[in-house]
Parts: structure tokens; sequence; C-alpha cells
């Protein structure tokens, strides 16, 4: 599943988040920086997100998904 949160970087790096979430487990993310303040509205910014889950897409990466059935839920 991909969720899109809004964050923002001060200048040593540490990543704030604008939104509370809650995680099941420790996930991996992606972080993108604008070098500068984009003057278009979120839902511009987000529609490009939408394009990775239609199901090509999901299909063409596939493979860099970890497999269900080796995952184990012992510890």
């Amino acid at each position: 599943m991909l969720k899109v949160v809004e964050a923002t970087i001060d200048e040593k790096g540490t990543v704030k988040l604008l939104e509370p979430i809650e995680l099941q487990k420790p996930a991996r993310a992606f972080v993108v920086i604008f070098s500068e303040e984009l003057n278009v509205p979120d839902t511009t910014l987000l529609n490009g997100v939408s394009l990775w889950n239609r199901p090509e897409e999901v299909a063409a990466w596939a493979y860099l998904q970890p497999d269900p059935s080796s995952e184990s839920d012992a510890g």
C-alpha cells in the first residue's frame, strides 16, 4: 500500500511529519525534496502518485516486492 504524508525537513535533515501516522511494523519511505516553494495545489502533486497504483505499474514492479509466502509470522 502506498501512503503519502506531507513533511518538512530542516537544515540538519530532520524529517517532521505534518500529520500523525500509525504503522503496524517498520516501513520504507521515499523522500522527495522540493528545492523551492511550489505554488500548485496538493492534488496536482498527488496525481502522479495515483499512477503508481495502476495495475500495469504494480505488475511491472512486483518482482521487487517480498514473496508473501516466504514471510513468517514468528518474531
